[in-house]
């Protein structure tokens, strides 16, 4: 069934999968992953089962493409304040790359040059 990769690198299998229900709702290929203390939410699932926030209140906006989601820090930082920390290293600029969808290091160097992102 394949792997799950958490942002420190650890690899766990996938167990196996099955729909969960919730009320009328039904959550299709929900994945279980043994010793897994917490439930793994995909945004990607969630946009398609066409489910919506209860409040309407946007949480978070960006682009999807190839099942990666884009989001623009820049929307963001101007309707609230953001904290980002990160100690700089190999792994940790691996990390903030994927925690950054995946953004360029190039854009993720510039964001610490303009100190746009406190503790990069």
């Amino acid at each position: 069934l394949g792997t799950v990769k958490f942002g420190n690198d650890h690899v766990v299998k996938i167990m196996g999968y099955g729909d969960y229900q919730i009320g009328n709702v039904t959550i299709s290929q929900v994945y279980y992953v043994e010793g897994l203390r917490h439930n793994l939410f995909s945004i990607g699932q969630f946009c398609d089962s066409d489910l919506r926030n209860l409040d309407g209140v946007d949480l978070l906006t960006g682009s999807r493409g190839n099942n990666l989601y884009t989001l623009s820090l820049q929307d963001m930082m101007m309707s609230s304040s953001i904290c980002l920390l990160s100690k700089a290293s190999k792994t940790k600029s691996w990390l903030w790359h994927r925690r950054l969808s995946h953004l360029n290091f190039g854009a993720i160097n510039h964001l610490a040059r303009q100190g746009l992102v406190r503790g990069l």
